[in-house]
């Protein structure tokens, strides 16, 4: 099996032939980082490009993530048994008060996919628990989710602690989920804004880029 009939398998969802042909080329003795970087990075960059060209819809991306997701139970130990650098760190999760999640989860896999260290605080979580998770390292991007229009302010919440905590400078906030906009990300001081997941992937590539 090819890399490109590996990475078409994950853009079908099939997790099956995803993980077969993983295991097919690890045991050729290629790189877990070959396959990350020439098949997961690739197919999740295709399953953007589609999805935001109007050609694959969110059940598509959820599958396509479910394989990603899977995929990477098998190498991400190989990669870091590599001393792996991951692209940089993010902590994800839906604010207090908000117990939504599928949008919070695909922004997860996706980012996880794209190489970084990902975080995945979970649901209804408080600023507390956000800034506890940012303070464990420097240039930790923070990433809110939120689907209730009554659950938006704990965005600002967060902001708010992180500087009281003193941390709001070595850290960054991108904001999404349906009732926010990039005008809200920014009346509440966020350094970023995406409407969905393809286009958190690359914002968090952007603000890492520029650390």
């Amino acid at each position: 099996m090819t890399f490109s009939s590996i990475s078409q398998a994950i853009l079908d969802g099939d997790v099956d032939l995803v993980l077969g042909g993983v295991s097919s080329l690890l045991e050729e003795g290629v790189s877990p980082l070959t396959i990350l970087d020439e098949h997961v990075v690739t197919a999740m960059n295709e399953a953007g490009k589609r999805f935001e060209e109007g050609d694959f819809f969110v059940p598509d991306l959820m599958l396509a993530a479910r394989a990603v997701q899977e995929t990477m139970k098998v190498i991400d130990p190989l990669l870091k048994s590599l001393g792996r650098e991951k692209t940089g760190r993010v902590v994800i999760g839906t604010v207090r008060g908000d117990h939504h999640d599928i949008g919070k989860n695909l922004v997860a896999v996706m980012l996880e996919g794209g190489g970084f260290e990902v975080l995945d605080l979970g649901v209804n979580v408080s600023p507390e628990k956000f800034i506890a998770a940012a303070r464990e390292k420097s240039g930790t991007i923070v990433a809110l989710s939120a689907l209730l229009t009554t659950t938006m302010h704990e965005m600002k919440n967060v902001i708010e602690l992180l500087k009281e905590s003193g941390i709001r400078d070595e850290v960054k906030v991108i904001v999404g989920g349906a009732p926010v906009t990039n005008e809200f990300a920014q009346g509440i001081g966020a350094d970023g804004y995406s409407d969905n997941a393809s286009a958190a992937v690359t914002l968090a590539r952007s603000i890492i880029a520029k650390l």
